[in-house]
């Protein structure tokens, strides 16, 4: 993705990135809460009278992504015995011996383990999101006092804003 959107193809990374904002808004568009508008609690809001109001579809989405992304992460730990240090909706988290994403992908014969983690920029394939040293992450809990602290929220820049909820 990066690579795309940088400056040796600028016209692809624009189109990258229309098409995650279309997928995502579609997604979020399933289940539209209401906006204001003179809303009343007990009140219907307008999005309940759009045919694309469908809860149940999104719910099936998330829930067929996150079952994915589970059968990943048990085939990841059946084949190197490493299991993610933290977890959020879409972003794992593993301890490596290097920066790259390369460093922990388990390969055989030089191709990535089938039903495991493939790098890419397709759906189903993961994109490294961020690398941190280990003593960021233990630093970090132990300056917020959050020995809970979800790692998985924070791995991208590094930058922690507050304590969360531990999800």
């Amino acid at each position: 993705m990066d690579r795309l959107q940088g400056a040796r193809q600028p016209e692809l990374g624009i189109v990258i990135t229309a098409i995650k904002a279309t997928v995502k808004g579609g997604i979020g568009k399933l289940r539209e809460r209401p906006r204001g508008e003179g809303w009343r609690p007990g009140k219907p809001w307008r999005a309940l009278a759009r045919p694309t109001w469908r809860p149940d579809i999104r719910a099936a989405v998330i829930s067929r992504t996150r079952i994915n992304l589970h059968r990943k992460i048990i085939k990841h730990a059946a084949f190197t015995g490493q299991y993610p240090v933290a977890i959020m909706s879409d972003c794992v988290v593993y301890a490596a011996n290097g920066p790259s994403p390369l460093d922990f992908l388990p390969y055989r014969e030089g191709k990535p383990l089938p039903g495991g983690f493939k790098l890419g920029i397709n759906p189903g394939l993961v994109k490294h999101e961020g690398t941190q040293p280990l003593l960021w992450g233990e630093e970090v809990r132990e300056k917020f006092d959050a020995p809970e602290l979800n790692l998985a929220r924070y791995i991208k820049d590094g930058t922690v804003t507050g304590t969360d909820n531990g999800e």
